[in-house]
């Protein structure tokens, strides 16, 4: 095993200094980039040096399925789509203080609000740069709203381009302190399955601010806790 180190450290001693440029490459380009090497050194390794050889190339497998592991979760967390598929389990606990209802800010970076909307109980993400309120076809459908047939469509800009939403009405949506009844929202299937809180619902509060990564809700008429 020590002239089979002794080797690699040989091996390594002759291989050419990288390129300046390769050091600001980002963190995780270039863990996948010594995954590669790793391998190579490895295959070449392998005849002389059996062993060595496969415990470099695993090593090199290994980080390039870290790299793959942590690109995957960094696109889930940039997608909020991906959230409304989550389980809930793990959220932050929403709760009352006096007459405030507080949101803790999730591991997402998103704010979460549990909310029961006309009997159904639903999931949220609060979206201050969200108008309107909308709901996913399948939580109108549990909660029993369907699209207006006698209003008119109207225009919600998406990730993916602008589209036509059909308006519905949710007749009471409460959680904690809060209860706001003849809410308008969109029922649309663009959301990917995900509810947004809209600012026609953050308007409606008495006022609302972010304090040390928690959201607070101050109704203008409290309800009991819920």
């Amino acid at each position: 095993m020590a002239s089979g180190v002794t080797s690699l450290r040989t091996f390594i001693s002759r291989l050419p200094a990288p390129p300046a440029w390769v050091a600001s490459l980002p963190p995780l380009v270039l863990v996948a980039l010594g995954a590669i090497v790793l391998g190579i050194v490895g295959g070449l390794l392998g005849r002389r040096l059996p062993s060595t050889g496969r415990f470099l190339r695993t090593l090199g497998n290994l980080g390039l399925i870290a790299v793959l592991a942590v690109a995957c979760l960094r696109l889930v967390r940039l997608d909020p789509a991906f959230d409304a598929l989550a389980p809930n389990l793990g959220l932050p606990a929403q709760t009352v203080v006096g007459t405030e209802t507080r949101i803790p800010l999730s591991s997402d970076g998103h704010y979460w609000i549990e909310a029961e909307v006309d009997g159904s109980a639903q999931r949220f993400m609060v979206d201050t740069g969200a108008t309107v309120t909308a709901l996913s076809d399948d939580a109108a459908r549990a909660a029993g709203i369907a699209p207006d047939p006698l209003r008119l469509p109207v225009i919600v800009r998406t990730a993916n381009g602008t589209i036509q939403a059909q308006l519905g009405h949710i007749g009471t949506l409460r959680f904690g302190s809060v209860v706001a009844r003849d809410l308008d929202a969109i029922v649309t299937g663009s959301t990917g399955g995900l509810n947004v809180l809209g600012m026609n619902f953050l308007s409606r509060l008495k006022g609302w601010r972010v304090e040390g990564g928690t959201l607070i809700l101050e109704p203008r008429h409290p309800q009991p806790a819920s």
